[in-house]
C-alpha cells in the first residue's frame, strides 16, 4: 500500500482517487483553492458535485496547508488548473522527501524571462530542480474514469522505470498506462491539441472536420519538433488520441463551430458560452505572442488563423 496525496479536488483530481483506491492505495484529496468544494465532498455520502458520483469511503479529505509536506508521501498528484501552477511551485519548495510528483494539469505558458513557452512540468521545477516531476496525459473524460469505463493515458518521465513505477501505483484492469520518455513531446501535445480542437470543430461539416483533423495533425508534429519534443509522439495518446476525444465533443469544439460560422471570438463567447471556461481560448491568449513572432507562420497556418480570431477579435479565416 502507497500513500498518495492527490492536490486538486475537481473533477479530474477526484477521478483520479478510484482508480488508486481500487488498487489498494492509501489516497488522501485536498483542495488548495474552492474550499466548499472540499466541505461539499467531506460528509458521510463525500458526493462529487461535478462528477456525480459518491467517492469511496477510504477517500481521507483534508484541508491544504503546508503541514501536509510534513506527512511522507509516496506520490504527490497535481490535478490543479493551470493558474494553480506557481501556487503550488512555491507549495512544493517546502519538499523536504524526495517524493515522486505527477502532473495532470494541460497547459503551457510563456515564460518572459526566457522569452519561451514552458511546459507545467518545467514551470514547476523553476528554481526547484530537485523534484523528480512525471506527466501523465491522455484521452481520459474525468466522468469517465469515476464510472470505471476503460481508460488509457501515458505517464512520460525522462526515467521509463519511474514511470514505470508509478504506473503500477495507478493501473487497473480499466486504468491503463503507456509509458515514455518524451516528456516534452507529451506535454506539449496534450496542450495544443486544445486550439486544434477549435480549428477542427470550426469546419462547415464532417468533410471538412476531416481534413482540418489531417492538417492539424501535421501542424501539430511540426510544433512539436520545434519545442525538442518527439514527432512520433503526437501520434500516440497524447497527442491524437487526446485531439478525437476533444475534436468530437467538448467546450473548445463547440467555440470553434461559432467561429466558423462566422462569428467573431468575444461575441460568441458572450452569446453562447458566457459562463463555460474554454482551455484553449485560455492557452491561446498565453502562447499568442511567442508563436505569432517566432515561427513561420507558412509552417503552421491553422494555428496562426485561430490565434488571430481568439487575440485580435478577427473573423476566422482558414485557408484549406
Amino acid at each position: 500500500m502507497k500513500k498518495i496525496l492527490i492536490i486538486g479536488a475537481g473533477a479530474m483530481g477526484a477521478a483520479f482517487s478510484v482508480p488508486l483506491i481500487d488498487n489498494n492505495q492509501k489516497v488522501t484529496l485536498t483542495e488548495p483553492y474552492n474550499l466548499n468544494l472540499l466541505k461539499k465532498i467531506n460528509n458521510k455520502k463525500k458526493f462529487h458535485p461535478a462528477l456525480k458520483i459518491n467517492l469511496s469511503k477510504k477517500l481521507s479529505i483534508k484541508k491544504f496547508s503546508s503541514e501536509l509536506l510534513d506527512e511522507k508521501w509516496d506520490l504527490i498528484v497535481v490535478a490543479v488548473s493551470s493558474l494553480g501552477i506557481e501556487m503550488i511551485r512555491n507549495f512544493l519548495k517546502n519538499l523536504k522527501q524526495k517524493t515522486l510528483i505527477l502532473v495532470l494539469t494541460k497547459g503551457l505558458k510563456f515564460e518572459k524571462k526566457s522569452n519561451n513557452i514552458i511546459s507545467m512540468s518545467e514551470q514547476l521545477n523553476l528554481g526547484i530542480k530537485s523534484l523528480n516531476i512525471s506527466v501523465l496525459k491522455g484521452p481520459c473524460l474525468a466522468k469517465e474514469l469515476a464510472r470505471k469505463i476503460k481508460s488509457y493515458t501515458v505517464i512520460a518521465n525522462k526515467k521509463i522505470n519511474i514511470a514505470k513505477k508509478i504506473g503500477k501505483m495507478i493501473s487497473t484492469n480499466y486504468y491503463i498506462t503507456e509509458y515514455s520518455t518524451d516528456i516534452k513531446g507529451v506535454e506539449f501535445s496534450s496542450a495544443i491539441k486544445n486550439i486544434y480542437s477549435m480549428v477542427i470543430g470550426s469546419g462547415e461539416g464532417k468533410n471538412t472536420s476531416s481534413a482540418l483533423f489531417r492538417k492539424s495533425f501535421d501542424e501539430m508534429e511540426y510544433l512539436i519538433k520545434y519545442f525538442k519534443g518527439k514527432k512520433e509522439t503526437v501520434r500516440g495518446l497524447a497527442g491524437l488520441g487526446d485531439l478525437y476525444v476533444s475534436a468530437v465533443g467538448g467546450r473548445n469544439s463547440k467555440l470553434g463551430e461559432y467561429l466558423g460560422k462566422g462569428f467573431l471570438f468575444k461575441n460568441a463567447k458572450k452569446k453562447f458560452m458566457r459562463n463555460d471556461t474554454v482551455e484553449g481560448v485560455d492557452l491561446a491568449k498565453e502562447i499568442a505572442p511567442y508563436i505569432l513572432k517566432k515561427i513561420n507562420k507558412k509552417k503552421i497556418p491553422l494555428m496562426t488563423a485561430l490565434l488571430n480570431a481568439i487575440t485580435k477579435n478577427k473573423k476566422l479565416k482558414i485557408n484549406y
